[in-house]
Parts: C-alpha cells; structure tokens; sequence
C-alpha cells in the first residue's frame, strides 16, 4: 500500500497542540503513514509529540472563520491581527487521552482530518506499523515470544497421565488454537479430531494449569455443540472421563446463565448433559462479554470524563456503568475456580460460549491466585502470552476500538482490559505478592490497542502464522525482558509466597483503577510522582522488602496518600 495517497498534506506550520500536564505549545505537524509528529518550534524548546496513528480512537474537527486580534503567541504582548480560516481537531486516543490541534487553514485541516481518520483504521495488518518497527537493540533472528507449549510442558515436569500433542500442527483442526496442546495421555489424535467437531470453532478441552501439589487440573475449550437434538458426543464424553482419573467428581464453570446456555441450544450449541457427564458437576457464573460490556466500558470513561464536580452525580454515572460489578464478579468466579482447584481438590473444566474471552479471563486470575510462578514478571508475561496470545483471543477484533469511537460496535469489548484491572485490584490488595508494578499493567492495555510490536497483532496463532508476524516483528514480551525494561516494570516491593492470595470481593475492597481511568488528570500526575518518590526511597533502603504476613490483605501506601 502506498501511504502517500492518503496524505494530501504531509506537514503545517504554526499548528497549536494542547494536551494534559503541558502548557499550549506552537509548532510544525507532520503526518507519516503510521504516526502523527508535533515538533515544538518556539521557546527554544527540542521537544516532540510522536503518536502512533492506530491508537486515535476518534476524531472531532470544526472549522471556522478568523478576523479576530490574537495575543496568545505573539511577543512582547502585543496584538496581531489575524484573518481567513483555521480548523481545530480534537483526538481522542485509545489510552484515553485527548489532544486538541488548532491548524490555521480550512483545508489543511481538513487534509489532515481525513489523513488520520484512514490512516488510524487500516484493515490489511501487513500495513500496520509493527512490520516497520525496527529498534537497533532488538533482532528479528531471535526467537519470537517467552513460551511455547512444549516448553510450559517441560516445565510441568513427569506427568503420567498427559501429553503434548501436534493434532493441530497445521492448525487445521482448530484455528484459534497453538500447533501443539496437552491433553490426556488417553486420548489420540483421532478421537481429538472428532471432540473437536463437537466444540464451538475445534476449541476441545485442552489443558491450560496442573496443581502440582494435587495434581488437579484447569482445562478449558467451548460450548459443545449438542444442539435442540441433545446430540451426544462418545469421544468428548471419553475425553472428560479421562481427565477424572478415578476422582469421584470434577466441576464445569460455565460462564454463561443456565438460561443463557439452555437458549444456545437454539442455535446449536449446548451444554454437558447431567447423564452423558455423570462425574462432572455444571457451576453457571454469567459473565457479561461483547457489546454490554464495551457499553460498560464507554459510560465508565464517559463518568470520568464528568466536568461538574458533583459528586452525587458521579458515583451515580460509576454505579450505573456496572464496570467495577464486571470485575467483581470475574475475581469471583476466578476465586471459585481456584477454589474447587487449590482448596477442596478437584478438576475443572472451564467454557462459556466460543472460549475466547471469559473463560480465558477467569483462567488466567485462578492461576495468578494459586500459582507463586505465574506472579513474577517473567511468569506474568509468560501466562499471558499462553493464555490471551496463544490461546486465541482475539485482540484484533476486541480492541479495534476503545470508548471513544463513533463507529458502529462490531466485535469490540474490552476482556483484556477487564483482566487487567482485576491483575491491579489484586496488586492492591497484596502490595508484596506480585512481582510486577502497576506501570506494567498501564504499559500493557496501550500496547494491546496501538502497539509497535506484533504480539497484539491478528485473531489468533494461525492468522499471526498466515503474515509472518514472527519473522517479521518484534515480541512486545521480550522487549519488557530487557534490563532497562525490568527495572522499569518490576515492583520494588516484592516479597515471593508460596501461599494462594485470595482477593476479597466486597465491593469496599473493589477500587476504580485510578492509574488508568483517570491518569491524564492532575490528580494521577500527582500520584504517579509519588509512586516514583516511594520506589526511589525503597531502593536507597537496600534493606530488601517489607514484611507482609503470606495470604494476608495489605492496605498500599499509595492509598494513604492525599487526594
């Protein structure tokens, strides 16, 4: 694709940018195919603005008239006379924050208006910026990403009754799956092929977490297709037989209601039957997903974005955009499943519909709850990439938009951000047990809806396979490995347990995430000067961490601090 048809107007002069935290500046625009680029001209200032173009949510322009006496930018204080036309445009990013150009001339406005509105939403992803992205300190010879399957096996060391399995090496069995998957030693190839008809989009029960004190298990796959014919399925029946292993019972948390899984039924899918699955026990935790849940989203950051100081208002809005009840009842439900796993012993079986979001979500939270490994910030980034990258989430289509876009919803809904607000109501609730700082989990929700690098990149492993994303970009995981990226995104505090943290849901212990929802406020400018101050005095202690009793809930500093 030639970018330079889109741009009818590569650069302006005398263009105003204003932005949270700095004072109106003047300068040049320039547009690229992938970037937006403010050069501060006056002041003797070297400063610059570059905004990559994929993370402009929407944009809002007018445009007006001039015969007005301007003393803004004029020296010495004294007035200019100025005349003919400007525009202003306003962009809204997808990490929530608003920038505002006031461009002298009508149509150099207009120009740089539609450059940005087509640039920002291509469709092709060979056009998109991470097949540009060449940094001196990364090689593409490298190896791509932090895990593989074959590796997290290895790692879970002899395990009598599994095994890796190639049955999807051409990916042909199930798209949104790896190459390789674990699953009972029991089960062939051949019966797989056959689950795999049986489950919304090939998604079969494949193995994603194995308790190594119990040996239980989190297994995970989609809807079975039984149908308004209660078809049956001998092979999928086997399967889940197999991961019992003499255990008297294991659960299926199925993130629909039961009415929601009955009405599926309709249109083809279904739910384990007590008689073909007599061992399994069904838990219906409804989790909202899709179009309710970008609502959700939308009107939260619409209630932040309230300018009246009223407060009645403004937990009325917070109340009413339901997204602090969304994480409540993930933590919930991650809890019940880490429970049934960690507490009273059992297996389970984790799906909802396609299981591609909520189940991926409650998987990840149980497994950050039981597993010390997983709260590092090498084990963090490797969870993520096995659980949300290679078991396919599809980031593509859920983060094509962000709250502020006046495109009609499609696939959109905010599951990963969801994940990560409930990663950092646990880092609040357990300041030691993670090992990572709240900067990681800010870096991560931009970097998943307008990134450099190509791990967010497509669907899911087939389609990132189909474009060569790794050959040709860089992995976002391995670039936060690098030791200046490390220190940055490690948590100063941290203090290793071999203990599950249990968050607590009451809705008192549920905070907004601030550091997010309202970080281009004063307000979060101020905070993120004092985390840095505590981080500073931590590391001039040199006296290693502070002591919090394992399982325990601590109350952050942070939270003591004014405003």
């Amino acid at each position: 694709m030639e970018f330079s048809e889109h741009i009818k107007t590569a650069n302006v002069e005398h263009v105003v940018l204003r932005q949270p935290f700095h004072p109106a500046t003047k300068g040049t625009l320039c547009i690229t195919g992938h970037h937006l680029l403010f050069s501060d001209r006056e002041r003797d200032s070297s400063r610059q603005v570059l905004l990559l173009l994929r993370n402009i949510d929407a944009i809002e322009k007018s445009v007006e008239n001039i015969l007005s006496y301007s003393s803004l930018f004029s020296s010495a204080g004294q007035s200019e006379r100025t005349s003919g036309s400007s525009g202003t445009i306003t962009i809204k990013c997808k990490d929530l924050c608003i920038l505002q150009l006031d461009i002298p001339g009508m149509e150099q406005c207009l120009n740089i208006a539609k450059s940005i509105e087509v640039l920002s939403s291509l469709d092709c992803v060979l056009d998109m910026y991470p097949f540009f992205y060449r940094p001196t300190d990364l090689s593409l010879q490298e190896q791509w990403g932090v895990s593989t399957p074959e590796k997290h096996y290895a790692q879970m060391g002899e395990l009598d009754r599994w095994r890796l399995s190639d049955v999807n090496r051409d990916y042909s069995v199930c798209p949104s799956y790896p190459p390789a998957v674990i699953v009972p030693k029991a089960v062939g190839d051949d019966m797989l092929m056959k689950v795999a008809k049986f489950r919304q989009g090939g998604r079969f029960p494949v193995l994603c977490y194995y308790h190594r004190k119990n040996g239980m298990v989190i297994m995970r796959s989609s809807q079975p297709l039984t149908g308004a014919n209660k078809k049956r399925c001998r092979e999928d029946e086997l399967l889940l037989q197999a991961v019992m292993d003499g255990s008297d019972k294991g659960y299926i948390i199925d993130t629909r209601s039961s009415q929601q899984a009955q009405q599926a039924r309709i249109t083809g899918g279904g739910f384990e039957s007590k008689s073909n699955y007599s061992c399994w026990k069904r838990l219906h935790r409804q989790m909202e997903r899709g179009k309710a849940l970008q609502e959700s989203l939308i009107k939260l950051v619409e209630a932040c974005g309230d300018q009246s100081h009223n407060m009645d208002r403004w937990l009325s809005k917070l109340e009413n955009s339901k997204w602090l009840s969304h994480v409540q009842t993930a933590l919930s439900t991650a809890g019940l499943l880490a429970e049934c796993v960690e507490r009273d012993g059992h297996s389970v079986l984790v799906h909802g519909s396609e299981g591609t979001d909520s189940s991926l979500l409650i998987s990840t939270l149980a497994q950050l709850i039981m597993d010390p490994c997983c709260r590092t910030l090498d084990g963090f980034l490797t969870l993520l990439e096995r659980e949300w990258v290679q078991a396919g989430h599809p980031f593509q289509q859920r983060c094509a938009h962000s709250a502020y876009s006046h495109a009609r919803l499609q696939q959109e809904a905010p599951v990963f951000l969801l994940l990560l607000d409930c990663v950092w109501q646990l880092w609040r609730q357990f300041p030691l047990a993670l090992g990572f700082s709240e900067n990681l989990l800010l870096r991560l929700v931009t970097e998943a809806y307008a990134s450099n690098y190509g791990t967010f990149l497509c669907n899911n492993e087939q389609e990132r396979c189909v474009v060569g994303a790794k050959e040709k970009t860089h992995c976002l995981f391995q670039a936060l490995l690098r030791p200046r990226e490390r220190d940055l995104y490690s948590n100063p505090l941290y203090e290793p347990t071999e203990l599950a943290i249990w968050p607590s849901i009451h809705p008192q212990s549920l905070q907004l995430w601030r550091g997010f929802f309202l970080q281009w406020t004063q307000q979060a400018c101020h905070l993120q000067e004092a985390q840095e101050e505590i981080k500073n005095m931590v590391n001039e202690w040199g006296s290693g961490p502070l002591k919090q009793r394992p399982g325990e809930n601590t109350k952050p500093l942070l939270d003591s601090l004014p405003g």
